[in-house]
């Protein structure tokens, strides 16, 4: 069981971080964030799928957060494929233009996964993580690829979609995708969310269930949406300490490190 705080104070850890070149979906050119654990390793590795307000510095810094904890963390920039700016203005062009296809996010983490594993300080491990929309593409990666091995959804919204709140970036329910999931998945929710809310939860939960995945969802009280996102209101410390606690226990067990 992972436990904050817990780093030897003689040790001599460190990491390197920069901003790499992908060719992601459909051949085009993006850029990620890449922090990787000084060392030869080897390590797992992580790929983190950014959520709505886009690529931003709360991402840079989970990447780096998962390089301290002994991952080879890689970060796709998903809105890359509608050019470049300040995350708030690429982040309103994306949604401008309907959001980043569901497919479009899919080729870019495959691509993301073959970078990491193509490494030889790598395992042939490799997880994926996301919040708020990242969650729900998540699960959306993990139906349409084989190429990871664990998913953590955060308060995934939109995880089952009406036909009629179906778009062209986003053609299928996530939740349908579920016979096609073979990874195990963690999910955190918090009771007071109303994207998704908890009875959405608990139906997402039956049919995960339903379909014998390996699996694992905690709930919080107290807690809404973007339980960890410190420099937002709905920030909450215990909880999201308790999310980071069990998303490294989660991790550890399915990745190995």
């Amino acid at each position: 069981m992972y436990q904050w705080n817990q780093f030897p104070t003689d040790g001599r850890d460190g990491m390197t971080c920069e901003v790499i070149d992908l060719k992601g979906a459909n051949g085009e050119s993006i850029n990620a964030y890449y922090a990787r654990p000084t060392g030869d390793g080897p390590f797992p590795s992580v790929v983190l799928i950014h959520h709505l307000p886009g690529w931003d510095e709360f991402y840079r810094e989970m990447t780096r957060r998962f390089a301290q904890h002994g991952y080879a963390a890689i970060s796709p920039n998903h809105y890359a494929h509608f050019g470049f700016g300040t995350p708030d203005d690429v982040a309103a062009r994306a949604r401008g233009e309907g959001g980043v296809a569901d497919a479009t996010v899919v080729g870019d983490c495959e691509a993301a996964a073959d970078y990491v594993r193509g490494q030889s300080y790598t395992t042939d491990k490799v997880g994926l993580i996301g919040t708020c929309s990242g969650g729900r593409h998540t699960y959306v990666v993990l139906g349409n690829s084989s190429k990871f091995d664990a998913g953590v959804l955060c308060w995934s919204g939109g995880i089952i979609q009406p036909a009629d709140q179906l778009t062209p970036q986003r053609p299928v329910s996530p939740a349908d995708l579920t016979p096609n999931v073979k990874a195990p998945i963690l999910g955190l929710y918090g009771n007071d969310d109303q994207n998704p809310p908890p009875e959405m939860v608990n139906e997402f939960e039956e049919i995960v269930k339903k379909a014998g995945l390996d699996y694992e969802f905690h709930r919080y009280d107290g807690a809404g949406h973007g339980i960890f996102y410190y420099q937002t209101p709905l920030y909450r410390p215990q909880q999201a300490m308790d999310c980071w606690s069990k998303i490294f226990t989660f991790f550890e067990a399915k990745l190995g490190g």
